[in-house]
């Protein structure tokens, strides 16, 4: 019995969650995860063999004699099942894969692609997966072209105050809306302002980020509708880092985007890092102390450079390069002061329900603790000169809630009504 032809709004139901070209970006995956266990396997039986004594392998995690071989012939079947899969979807794709015919994505397929790469982002762009996300500029959900015709079209109201709101790890420009709460657009309404998200790989290193953004924001002065007076970046979470990022190579550049820029504003931005990085990195080294679960600690390895760079809250290449990001724990940062000239502001978030020092140093929004929020720090040279009246803490909030809370958007419009 024949199956039933799928009708077009059936097939463009499908498309907004599943596209064709998912197919060879899961094969890749697919074959990368299956390396990935055979040098596991191999890995843990080579250190069983070193534990009892016997011979020792072609190298210190690799066996030798009939076993490596045999470990090298599953290896290459895998590969050439990689390359016939890739080849054979590399020829079919063009004749039943049109992109312009996409309907609009699924929240949840955004969703989806933007924790991937969060956690994956940086191997998939290695890698050349398609569905390494590329950086963007965003307006109603939809991408920005940095045509100066093509940008007064799609911004036909445009005005000479852009508000940039950039999100966090794991996260994309649409979910800036929380429980029917966006910021972006309570202080466009509020302020006469013009917002634009970014979205961005959140697996790359922040510092890559941040320069990719310096460039990108050059292209939408040059293209914005009106000359720009004033521009606002909110940053929530590691976005408030990749705006850092980008401000100081934009500022040491010389970039025109940076002289109107007039405020930074920081929500829950983990300035001096996030707990839970920590906490895998000591993992990472407690599965490398023992022989037999040292193999495993690769597992943990697989985080992207986006997440371990929230270890401490690197937001320079010099923070990072010629450094094994999983050998040491230590903090090798550059002190990097708030940029002159700009006003910064911070909203640090707790779960604590009233004052308590304890409280708030244990808890804090659940994922960042509040010194690291406010940009506090035991050593002078790292802290960061926020004015007293530019903080704010509010409690009985998570990290996410920071993104709905009306006392957070109340505090926004008070600071950003009347600029410093």
């Amino acid at each position: 019995m024949t199956k039933p032809i799928p009708t077009e709004p059936q097939r463009r139901a499908v498309l907004r969650h599943i596209r064709p070209s998912d197919l060879q970006a899961a094969a890749q995956l697919a074959v990368q995860g299956t390396y990935g266990v055979i040098n596991l396997t191999e890995a843990v039986h080579q250190a069983v063999h070193r534990r009892l004594g016997l011979s020792g392998g072609a190298t210190g995690e690799q066996t030798g004699g009939l076993t490596g071989q045999i470990y090298q012939a599953v290896r290459g079947v895998t590969r050439l099942a990689g390359w016939g899969t890739n080849a054979a979807l590399g020829l079919l794709l063009p004749l039943m894969d049109d992109p312009t015919s996409y309907p609009e994505a699924s929240p949840q397929r955004e969703a989806v692609l933007a924790a991937l790469n969060g956690v994956l982002g940086d191997r998939l762009q290695v890698l050349g997966n398609p569905l390494a996300q590329a950086m963007e500029l965003r307006a109603g959900g939809v991408t920005l072209s940095l045509g100066p015709d093509a940008l007064k079209t799609q911004l036909p109201g445009a005005g000479a105050h852009l508000v940039l709101l950039i999100h966090g790890l794991c996260m994309n420009d649409t979910q800036w809306r929380r429980s029917g709460h966006d910021h972006g657009e309570f202080l466009a309404e509020a302020l006469g302002a013009t917002p634009v998200y970014l979205r961005y790989n959140s697996g790359l290193h922040i510092s890559v980020n941040g320069r990719a953004l310096a460039l990108l924001l050059e292209q939408l002065v040059a293209a914005w509708p009106v000359p720009p007076e004033r521009i606002t970046i909110v940053g929530h979470s590691m976005g408030g880092l990749v705006a850092r990022s980008a401000v100081a190579v934009g500022q040491a550049a010389g970039l025109s985007w940076t002289q109107p820029l007039r405020e930074l504003v920081f929500l829950g931005t983990p300035h001096h890092g996030a707990p839970l990085e920590r906490a895998g990195h000591g993992a990472d080294w407690l599965l490398a102390s023992n022989p037999f679960t040292a193999p495993f600690a690769r597992l943990g390895q697989l985080r992207s450079a986006g997440i371990t760079d929230l270890r401490h809250g690197h937001v320079q290449h010099a923070d990072w390069q010629g450094r094994d990001r999983f050998a040491s724990g230590a903090d090798h940062r550059l002190p990097l002061p708030l940029p002159e000239g700009v006003d910064c502001y911070a909203v640090a978030a707790t779960l604590a329900g009233q004052r308590s020092r304890l409280a708030e140093r244990l808890t804090g929004d659940g994922l960042v603790p509040l010194d690291s929020a406010l940009g506090r720090h035991e050593d002078p040279s790292m802290r960061l000169a926020l004015a007293p009246d530019h903080l704010c803490t509010v409690y009985r909030t998570g990290h996410l809630d920071l993104l709905s809370s009306p006392r957070v958007a109340a505090q926004l419009q008070a600071w950003l009504a009347t600029p410093a």
